[in-house]
């Protein structure tokens, strides 16, 4: 366990709504946070009439500039803390007060200040484009909570909030660091465990006052936040984009049920070299983190390779890793995928011993099927939009390079179509596919590797032609189950990888 407190953090349009929200939270927050951006000055009598609660408050009106919603400028933002200090029905010894640093100067008017506790914020929405060690001695100070927030587009540039937390642990002041965003999602959730006085959460996912804010039911069911400490092996997901992944739902619930002292956590980074020496080689890395392992996807798969010190005979065939173990300042890399693949194809096929099979994609996913299936003795035939890579891929393992034709009957030439692109994922790329129903009639089997959303378009085109399909979904927990066997040594608890799996997905109905 630590010491760290859960704020969720709550919005609204009027006073009473706000209060709703206020009951709402206590069952989940140590602190709450009551956010009057939207309230008009009308409103605040009604909120400040009923700040009560068994949990802790915490009051705030955060400017635009500081990533809030309030149009206010600085006049009007002392005006509001004027009429809060000046409610006669407030304690306001037991209500916390977050500050933001240009209110500092203005002493004349919040000399009431000095009677309560106050957490002085500064945000840089643009990223690190400051001294964040002269920021952080404009914000701390012995008697109140420093916090400091800093947008990041990648998981490494979140490396200098946490250095300041180092550096407030040292100098034993209270602070709380945020990297905001998905690529920063890691220090909300190992913050608590390293020091950091406070972490911020929403009431639920959507209703985020801040981008990167973790639900607090996932913070505290998924990510288990107040029980990490620096001894529990942390794990993650290396990616470009970790937002649609369902890998830290999975593997939270395998070490939850397992009764093993791990976390996995999100890294989402656009350069892999920069990750794993600034972030992982133990001797140059800049931050001391009890790596277990990595789950790794697109586009790192191929690029991780060069740091392995060592690499299962799989991943070097495949020539891609997804699964990176830590053990003894060491990375060994490995490949599940090929099984993951291959073992819930033959479960819903059969044996595919002799049997044409389209590929669609020539990334390490691509890779890993065409092993798997090649080892079963299929026939193969690759199809992928970069006619270079592709085409360098198929000589690689002895296949046939298929051009793209759009009105093509596959059936005619293949029994079982894969794609391994990442076309239908949730998000920008859902409404595409590699085939549409017209091109895929006849054809025995459609294999969608893409798990988020559940049933995705080219699924969709399958059922329109009649076809049987398999989502994802299947190969996410066979391999995602091999690595957990791979880093613990522990066979995978597999019913509830699959339950946290189906909980989170979106239904097959969502668009």
């Amino acid at each position: 366990m630590n010491e760290c407190k859960i704020c969720v953090s709550v919005i609204a349009n009027t006073g009473n709504e706000m209060v709703a929200l206020m009951r709402r939270a206590e069952p989940l927050a140590d602190v709450i946070e009551l956010r009057c951006d939207r309230l008009p000055m009308e409103e605040f009598r009604d909120l400040f009439e009923n700040l009560t609660s068994e949990k802790q408050l915490l009051l705030t009106l955060r400017p635009k500039r500081e990533g809030g919603e309030s149009a206010a400028d600085l006049q009007e933002r002392i005006g509001f803390w004027m009429q809060y200090a000046l409610h006669q029905s407030v304690d306001h010894g037991s209500v916390w007060i977050d500050h933001e640093h240009d209110l500092i100067p203005e002493k004349e008017f919040m000399f009431w200040v000095d009677k309560c506790f106050v957490i002085r914020s500064k945000h840089y929405l643009e990223g690190v484009n400051a001294d964040l060690d002269k920021a952080y001695s404009t914000v701390t100070a012995a008697n109140e909570v420093g916090k400091l927030a800093v947008f990041v587009n990648d998981a490494v540039d979140a490396l200098s909030i946490w250095k300041v937390l180092e550096k407030a642990n040292a100098e034993g002041k209270r602070f709380i660091p945020i990297a905001m965003g998905e690529a920063g999602k890691w220090t909300r959730v190992l913050g608590p465990a390293y020091g950091a006085f406070m972490t911020y959460a929403s009431l639920e996912s959507g209703s985020e006052t801040a981008p990167g804010q973790i639900s607090a039911s996932d913070l505290i069911d998924t990510f288990r936040v107040r029980e990490i400490t620096p001894q529990h092996s942390v794990y993650g997901l290396i990616a470009a984009a970790t937002d649609y992944s369902v890998s830290p739902w999975m593997h939270n619930a395998a070490f939850k049920t397992a009764d093993i002292p791990s976390v996995f956590v999100p890294f989402q980074t656009s350069d892999v070299e920069k990750f794993v020496r600034q972030m992982v080689l133990p001797a140059i890395r800049e931050v001391d983190l009890n790596f277990g392992g990595f789950s790794v996807t697109n586009p790192h798969k191929g690029s991780i390779l060069a740091f392995m010190d060592e690499l299962d005979p799989s991943a070097e065939r495949i020539g891609a890793v997804n699964t990176v173990k830590v053990e003894e300042d060491k990375l060994k890399g490995f490949n599940t995928d090929a099984f993951g693949f291959i073992s819930t194809l033959k479960d819903a096929y059969g044996s595919v011993e002799g049997t044409r099979v389209a590929v669609f994609g020539a990334g390490g996913a691509a890779r890993a099927c065409i092993v798997g299936l090649l080892d079963e003795g299929a026939q193969v035939g690759l199809f992928a939009r970069n006619e270079e890579k592709g085409k360098t891929l198929a000589e690689e393992f002895g296949i046939a390079w298929e051009h793209i034709v759009g009105d093509r009957r596959m059936a005619d030439e293949f029994d079982i179509v894969v794609n391994a692109t990442p076309l239908g994922t949730q998000g920008g790329r859902s409404n595409f596919c590699v085939l549409t129903a017209a091109a895929l009639e006849g054809i025995k089997l459609v294999y969608d590797l893409v798990y988020n959303p559940s049933e995705t378009r080219l699924m969709k085109e399958a059922k329109e032609a009649g076809v049987p399909t398999i989502g994802g979904m299947e190969m996410l927990i066979a391999q995602g189950a091999k690595q957990f066997e791979i880093w613990t040594g522990r066979n995978a608890p597999v019913d509830a990888m699959r339950s946290a799996v189906e909980r989170r997905l979106i239904p097959a109905n969502s668009e």
